[in-house]
């Protein structure tokens, strides 16, 4: 199936709020990531998400330039291009995005996804994310208001994070206490400046104890129950049942209850890449480790090609990857639930 068109991302979005599944978002950083994401949810039978954070955009950009907008170009061009031979949809997103990368990421993919829809073509992106948790509450909105009403005349729905995740995350960093739990108070705030869908849809990221990084479970304090408290406070006062699409974020280390907990209380997307990068990379460590007199020239010798052959180590990386992946779908209850 070919990438996700803005259609079947909302039916996609839909589907999983009605049945209390969410997607895995898994962060990419190169062609093999990519390859080891789209073959973990066609194994899986799910639908799922694939996303690119301003690190990983840079890091794809090269190393000569470092360019944001071209990595994330790059990579999303490739992907509209391999996922048409898997059997599952596939949406682009793109990861964590200050204030101070706006204008050198969101923006201008933004503005390129609008000149394709132009031009009778859909969006490079599926969705955005616009990380504004560093800011006030009221900065945060008024560039979310912004960006809202850009993102809904290029067919893309924005991601937003109100309040601040804990731990760090591409340099974007917060400590963990008391205010990484969302209010009732910033739910209503958001619904105002942003609506409830008449004006664009959005994904939220509510804070209820999320932590980036690597924890083990009780770790940190979720608090997963806070989403229906957010939700049931907006719906009383606007009157619409189960106004937010809401994103997990910082997820690692969460025990199987907490994340059953968040998705019977509407997250549709669950963020995955601490993990991910840890699959990937173990079999390449351990490759390294069992066959270091194949993969160097040691005391002069030539070493052994097939050892030190990127192929030999990478398909190692893509198949424990997958393996990461297929498991996240099994935990969010996506796995077997693709679109047919």
């Amino acid at each position: 199936m070919p990438i996700a068109t803005p259609e079947v991302y909302n039916e996609m979005l839909d589907r999983a709020k009605a049945g209390k599944f969410a997607y895995p978002a898994i962060n990419v950083t190169s062609s093999q990531t990519l390859n080891a994401a789209l073959r973990g949810f066609a194994e899986a039978e799910s639908d799922g998400i694939v996303q690119i954070s301003t690190g990983g955009a840079e890091f794809l950009g090269g190393q000569y330039s470092k360019d944001m907008v071209t990595g994330a170009v790059a990579l999303a061009e490739y992907a509209h291009i391999l996922a048409e031979k898997y059997p599952v949809n596939i949406a682009l997103h793109t990861d964590h995005c200050p204030k101070d990368k706006l204008d050198g990421y969101v923006r201008p993919l933004l503005a390129l996804s609008k000149k394709r829809v132009e031009a009778g073509l859909n969006p490079l992106f599926q969705s955005h994310m616009w990380d504004g948790s560093a800011e006030t509450l009221a900065d945060n909105l008024q560039i979310a208001q912004e960006l809202l009403e850009q993102a809904r005349a290029a067919k893309i729905i924005l991601e937003v994070e109100i309040t601040p995740t804990g731990g760090e995350e591409d340099g974007v960093s917060h400590e963990i206490n008391d205010s990484l739990y969302t209010t009732v108070e910033d739910a209503i705030r958001t619904a105002e400046a942003l609506g409830l869908g008449e004006k664009g849809r959005y994904l939220l990221a509510a804070s209820f104890g999320n932590v980036h990084g690597v924890y083990k479970p009780g770790n940190v304090v979720l608090r997963p129950d806070l989403l229906k408290e957010l939700s049931d406070g907006v719906a009383a006062k606007f009157g619409k049942a189960s106004p937010f699409d809401f994103v997990f974020h910082g997820g690692s280390g969460s025990t199987e209850q907490e994340i059953l907990t968040a998705l019977d209380n509407g997250v549709v997307k669950m963020n995955l890449d601490t993990d991910t990068q840890y699959a990937f990379t173990r079999p390449v460590a351990a490759h390294m480790f069992q066959n270091y007199d194949g993969v160097l020239k040691v005391d002069g010798e030539v070493g052994n090609k097939k050892a030190y052959d990127p192929r030999t180590w990478g398909k190692l990386a893509e198949a424990s990857m997958a393996a990461r992946v297929v498991e996240a779908t099994q935990n969010l209850r996506s796995a077997g639930n693709k679109i047919k």
